[in-house]
């Protein structure tokens, strides 16, 4: 049957183009809310930066209440990030070019090392509490007895050296699992966290073996300022120089495959 509004328009007529017309409309909705975070482009050769396109490409700006009094947050940013990144440079001057550390790679935030400007307050659960904490000050938490407790462990790098002795596990209260774990290294009595999810543990040489970055490397890992808490901007920076240990720990790993 064939619903006709007007001899030359009829109904499926009308749907069609109210189909295209939303669809464009969407195309141009999402186009301008993608360009909230990261925008303004940095031309990849010069390092200037791009116009940021005209009312059709350019997001109002939103404002989102934090919870637990943390203020609000705006998006876009317009450019509040830091465009340029210290420690790196470009490996040659043509367009795709990799951007290379220029120091220590496991800290100028090249690559797998990278890592951003988080809040510096703890990461909180539903009910405002710190959700990352040590064992010790966490009541009702303990590892269970399948498991090995592994304070006191040895701590081996990927080359096998020892770095250092498990001191303290700290877990997420939220997920109830093991987050990081508290190394004192050998030299120096330092306290650096390490990821648990780098890690591996042998109950019967009481050992833990951090593959991500060698045994000496533990030295120069982020500390944390606060006592029995770890902000997020922390977590960020600890991740960042673990993450990058895959690719800048050893000459061998950043070599290619063939």
């Amino acid at each position: 049957m064939n619903l006709q509004l007007t001899h030359g328009i009829d109904v499926a007529l009308v749907v069609l183009n109210a189909f295209f017309l939303f669809f464009v409309g969407l195309v141009f909705y999402l186009r301008r809310e993608d360009r909230r975070e990261g925008y303004p482009l940095e031309h990849e050769l010069t390092g200037r930066l791009e116009s940021e396109g005209g009312m059709l490409s350019s997001a109002p700006t939103k404002f989102f209440k934090l919870p637990f009094g943390h203020g609000t947050v705006s998006a876009p940013t317009k450019g509040r990030e830091p465009v340029s990144v210290p420690g790196a440079r470009k490996s040659d001057w043509f367009p795709g070019a990799p951007i290379e550390p220029t120091g220590n790679p496991l800290v100028d935030g090249v690559g797998p090392a990278a890592w951003t400007e988080r809040a510096k307050r703890p990461d909180l659960d539903w009910e405002g509490h710190a959700r990352i904490v040590p064992m010790s000050s966490a009541d009702g938490f303990f590892v269970a007895r399948q498991d090995a407790d592994t304070r006191g462990f040895t701590v081996l790098g990927c080359d096998g050296a020892v770095a250092g002795t498990v001191s303290e596990l700290w877990i997420d209260k939220a997920d109830r699992l093991i987050r990081y774990l508290e190394v004192e290294l050998s030299a120096g009595g330092r306290h650096v966290l390490a990821p648990m999810t780098m890690a591996s543990a042998s109950r019967s040489r009481r050992t833990i073996t951090v593959d991500a970055v060698t045994a000496a490397q533990f030295a120069d890992a982020p500390a944390i300022e606060g006592t029995g808490v770890i902000t997020l901007y922390e977590e960020e920076r600890v991740q960042g120089y673990f993450g990058g240990g895959y690719l800048y720990a050893t000459a061998a790993r950043s070599e290619p495959l063939i």
